[in-house]
């Protein structure tokens, strides 16, 4: 017998589900506000018991605006390994307190000094795709059918 090894994205599903399962308390209730600090004060707690030495460089704001998870706060136990992190602890907040489907918690994780840190800009448009896919076929600018159909090919799949 072995014993499993570690699996830092299982502990990140627990952090997520937390957050998510604490938000829930709050569902229909009409406080976004509140409905969004239960998840981040959550998220924080959970995010604090794993072993790593994490920093958020995505976040819902400046140290200023804390209890939200800030960017530059520490998180973990300070312990290898060393990571960038971004987070919305409740994406959805208006969707949960008015009772309504699709609201999500968000955490991402990347080694120390490979996340991209947008400094003070809060939105911006993105587009990911996973290793399959030649990001030079796809743009912002291209069109949603362009870019679908794109994808598609480099997949080897139908788009549908």
């Amino acid at each position: 017998y072995t014993a499993p090894s570690r699996n830092l994205a299982l502990e990140l599903v627990r952090v997520t589900e937390a957050a998510a399962l604490a938000a829930a308390r709050w569902l229909g209730k009409g406080d976004k506000n509140a409905a969004d600090q239960a998840a981040v004060d959550m998220m924080r707690k959970v995010l604090n018991e794993i072993q790593m030495d994490g920093i958020v460089v995505i976040g819902e704001g400046e140290k200023d605006e804390a209890p939200m998870l800030y960017c530059g706060e520490q998180i973990g136990d300070g312990s290898p390994p060393r990571v960038d992190i971004a987070v919305d602890p409740l994406d959805g907040t208006t969707l949960t307190a008015q009772g309504r489907s699709g609201a999500i918690a968000v955490i991402a994780l990347a080694e120390r000094g490979c996340m991209y840190n947008p400094g003070p800009c809060y939105y911006m448009e993105k587009l990911a795709v996973g290793p399959d896919v030649d990001p030079r076929r796809i743009s912002l600018d291209f069109t949603v059918a362009h870019n679908l159909e794109a994808i598609a090919n480099c997949l080897g799949k139908p788009v549908g």
